[in-house]
């Protein structure tokens, strides 16, 4: 593991930029850049739009490890290349910003108010792979819908299981069971999904972090800011707007932002890069001073 990159993690101010949507998302992720699925046919030509897009956010001057500590990939971008490096090593090399691999292959449908990872046979195949290309963590994502004990703990444990995993191979998981905002038991959740962590972290070797929706209760992850197997807790936006996820985030001290939707919001293809530069840089400083409050 790097060690640069380890202390960059842990004690850099900044935060994470999620630029991991991936199949189902992608013409989602399109159309609010201002890109139509009628301007495109088949998945070649939509990855290769999304790659652009990419590529226009991470070679942005706005764009480096000032602000931003890390990046969450998409398997394919961390295949493609950004001006000639792998884009992990263009991340780390050029802009100083620490990758991370999106590795979940999706959800299973909702069982106990959960929905739980789909299993992921090819699992220590990519992690060879993401170390060989210089990756430094992982990033997988469970939703928790309503505040089903049963479910809550079903959750966690596939979680922490697959986490003991990728800590084996030598990289950092990034744990996301989310909550769903819009969930009507949220805080319930919340109290479930805070006590699962605790008793799961006793069985871990080494440190994770965690990537959890914006609670209810201000400071409510304190606790797992503060515990010593945490490397840090980030938070996601989860569909709130990024005024919204930046006021909620700056109510929880030690948290930093892992924004996706939330950091892309108000980009678009059609942007002069005057205007572009402008909008990330004004996006990028909002979220930098959410996750330094």
């Amino acid at each position: 593991m790097d060690e640069q990159q380890l202390n960059k993690i842990k004690s850099d101010p900044g935060f994470i930029a999620a630029l991991d949507q991936s199949g189902g998302s992608t013409p989602k992720a399109l159309k609010l850049y201002g890109i139509d699925e009628s301007e495109y046919s088949g998945d070649d030509e939509m990855f290769d739009l999304i790659h652009q897009m990419r590529s226009r956010i991470i070679t942005n001057s706005a764009f480096n490890g000032e602000r931003i500590v890390g990046a969450i990939l998409f398997e394919q971008t961390m295949d493609r290349e950004i001006e000639g490096k792998g884009t992990a090593e263009f991340l780390w090399q050029d802009k100083g910003v620490v990758p991370f691999l999106k590795i979940d292959k999706g959800l299973e449908d909702e069982v106990d108010g959960v929905q739980l990872m789909k299993p992921n046979p090819g699992l220590d195949a990519l992690l060879e792979r993401a170390k060989a290309k210089g990756v430094f963590g992982t990033k997988m994502r469970s939703v928790i819908k309503v505040a089903d004990e049963a479910g809550v703990t079903a959750n966690v444990a596939q979680q922490f299981e697959v986490g003991k995993q990728i800590l084996s191979a030598g990289l950092v998981p990034i744990i996301e069971p989310e909550v769903d905002i819009n969930s009507t038991s949220k805080a319930a959740a919340e109290q479930l999904l805070k006590a699962r962590i605790l008793a799961e972290l006793d069985s871990v070797d080494g440190q994770i972090m965690l990537k959890l929706t914006l609670p209810e209760e201000d400071g409510f992850y304190t606790e797992l800011v503060e515990h010593p197997k945490v490397l840090r807790v980030v938070a996601l936006s989860g569909g709130y707007s990024r005024d919204e996820a930046n006021r909620r985030l700056a109510l929880n001290p030690g948290v930093i932002a892992s924004f996706s939707r939330a950091f892309t919001e108000g980009l678009s293809a059609q942007q002069s890069d005057e205007e572009y530069t402008k909008m990330i840089d004004a996006s990028i400083q909002s979220i930098f001073d959410a996750s330094n409050t």
